[in-house]
C-alpha cells in the first residue's frame, strides 16, 4: 500500500493481551456481584474505551459502580506486565521495516494512557511511534476523532494513512472518515465480522500483513 502513515490498534493487533483483558474484566467485575457474562462478550467490547465498554456489557450501570470495577479492574490487569514476549511474533520487525522504509507509524487504542504508557515502555515497541491516542483523551472507537488527531499530526488526508486492527471498531472508525484499513484475525474479530467494514484486505499471519503493505 502506498501511504505515508501506518496506525496501528494496540490490544489484540501488537500484543497478545485479549484473553488478560477478558480475565480481568471478567474478576473485577464478579468480584462486585456482577453477573458472570459469557466470555464472548468480555472479548467483544475490546477496542472500546473502558466507560463505553462498561456501559456495554452492564447497561444502566451507576457511575459509582463503574469506578468500582474500573479500579478492580486496574489491580488485575496491571498484575501482569507487558512484556517483548506479549508482542505478537513478528510484528516489532514490521514496525522497524515500515520506519525504515520512511513510513511513519502511530496508535489510536482503546486503551486508557496510563496503560498505553506503561505497555508502551515495557513492551520495547514506543520507540517506533510518533504520536499515540487513547479513548481516555480524546473520544472511544468507532467515533474517528483519535484518527483525525492524527491525521492533523502529520498534516495528511485520511488517504495517505491505513488503520491496521482485530476488531470491528477499528475498521467501522477508519471507514467513517474514508481512511483505508486492515484487519487481521489474530485478535478479537474474525473475518466474516471485519470484512463487513470493507477494509482493503483481512489478513491472517503477520507475513500476510507484509505482503500488503509491502515491507
Amino acid at each position: 500500500m502506498n501511504v505515508k502513515v501506518v496506525i496501528f490498534d494496540w490490544d489484540g493487533t501488537l500484543v497478545d493481551s485479549v484473553e488478560h483483558i477478558a480475565d480481568s474484566l471478567h474478576q473485577a467485575a464478579t468480584d462486585l456481584g456482577f453477573p458472570e457474562l459469557e466470555r464472548e462478550a468480555y472479548r467483544d467490547i475490546i477496542g472500546l474505551g473502558m466507560v463505553e465498554a462498561l456501559e456495554k456489557l452492564y447497561p444502566g450501570i451507576s457511575r459509582d459502580r463503574m469506578n468500582a470495577i474500573r479500579e478492580g479492574y486496574a489491580r488485575y490487569f496491571f498484575s501482569k506486565v507487558t512484556t517483548p514476549q506479549n508482542v505478537f511474533d513478528g510484528m516489532a520487525r514490521v514496525l522497524a521495516d515500515l520506519r525504515s522504509s520512511g513510513r511513519r507509524c502511530s496508535v489510536a487504542t482503546g486503551k486508557s494512557r496510563r496503560g498505553l504508557a506503561k505497555a508502551l515502555d515495557t513492551s520495547g515497541l514506543g520507540v517506533h511511534f510518533d504520536i499515540t491516542r487513547c479513548a481516555d483523551e480524546t473520544r472511544s472507537k468507532p467515533d474517528p476523532l483519535m484518527l483525525e488527531e492524527i491525521l492533523d499530526f502529520y498534516r495528511i488526508d485520511p488517504s495517505e494513512a491505513v488503520m491496521i486492527g482485530d476488531t470491528r471498531y477499528d475498521l467501522d472508525m477508519a471507514r467513517r472518515i474514508g481512511m483505508p484499513s486492515i484487519g487481521v484475525e489474530w485478535g478479537v474479530h474474525k473475518r466474516d465480522v471485519l470484512s463487513a467494514y470493507e477494509p482493503a484486505a483481512v489478513v491472517s499471519t503477520v507475513p500476510e500483513l507484509r505482503e500488503v503493505l509491502g515491507v
